[in-house]
């Protein structure tokens, strides 16, 4: 098979949450270069909004896709419920899912909060499996692909893509412990749902991603930067095209059998011991 039919998401349906800023932003602007049909859920309204007018103003290439904002706050079941309604009413069927959306809280362990807890395992965990839950009718392939026996047959699986941390393969240095506990938590979630959801003709896999610039690392990369960077065996934090080349992969033909997985996007650096 050539590269081009290999890798291509050339006029699939996506949806990305949290996909107006930061990692999630990247990730829509991977698929809307590469001719994708994406749907931006964001909790802001107005960037929603601004990152879809700036990705549908990208320089007309023959492969440029779109960008179609649909505000929506995932840490609400209603709205949840609300976005995956206004979706099917929308789309016949969705290839991708990217469950980004996501919140972190830093805090000493004494006077760790915990309405902390509440927010991240809600938004970060409860809320992922809500989502793709709504979602799952439209994510799974074709009555007519079916079998008898429920499983599906296809080299075109639906994609569930779940933005997870290389803080949930290892205990950070900083004391963020409901974000590393609701992050390993996402990625558990992931295998249990490619058992769930592999006959019903869906994949599911995570990225644990490392450092990123993001405004959720603003501060630790302006504090930390060249530490940061001086720790990782590849000597950067990640790039755009790092994580969007993953999504990519991960939601083309080349990574059709992929399910299950926890792939480490951090160059190395979660293997380097901290003694």
């Amino acid at each position: 098979m050539d590269i081009q039919s290999l890798f291509s998401v050339k006029d699939k349906v996506v949806l990305v949450t949290g996909g107006a800023k930061g990692v999630g932003r990247m990730i829509s602007e991977a698929f809307v270069r590469n001719g994708a049909r994406v749907y931006i859920a964001s909790r802001d309204a107005a960037a929603c909004h601004s990152a879809c007018a700036e990705l549908n103003a990208l320089p007309d290439e023959s492969s440029t896709g779109t960008a179609i904002p649909l505000p929506a706050d995932l840490s609400s079941l209603a709205e949840c419920e609300r976005l995956a309604a206004a979706l099917a009413a929308r789309e016949p069927r969705l290839h991708v899912l990217v469950n980004n959306s996501g919140a972190t809280w830093g805090e000493a362990y004494d006077s760790y909060p915990d309405a902390a807890w509440t927010k991240l395992m809600t938004l970060n965990v409860q809320r992922v499996f809500a989502l793709t839950r709504l979602l799952t009718p439209l994510l799974e392939s074709p009555p007519s692909q079916k079998s008898k026996n429920h499983h599906t047959a296809t080299d075109d699986p639906g994609r569930v893509i779940h933005i997870g941390s290389i803080d949930a393969l290892r205990v950070p240095l900083l004391p963020t412990f409901a974000y590393s506990a609701s992050k390993a938590a996402l990625h558990h979630l992931s295998r249990h749902l490619a058992v769930e959801l592999g006959p019903r003709g869906v994949t599911s896999n995570t990225l644990a991603c490392g450092p990123f610039p993001s405004k959720m690392m603003a501060a630790t990369l302006r504090n930390f930067g060249e530490e940061i960077k001086g720790a990782n065996p590849l000597g950067r934090i990640g790039l755009p095209e790092d994580v969007g080349g993953a999504c990519l992969f991960l939601a083309s033909r080349a990574g059709a059998f992929v399910n299950g997985a926890t792939v480490a996007l951090d160059g190395g650096v979660s293997l380097m011991s901290k003694i």
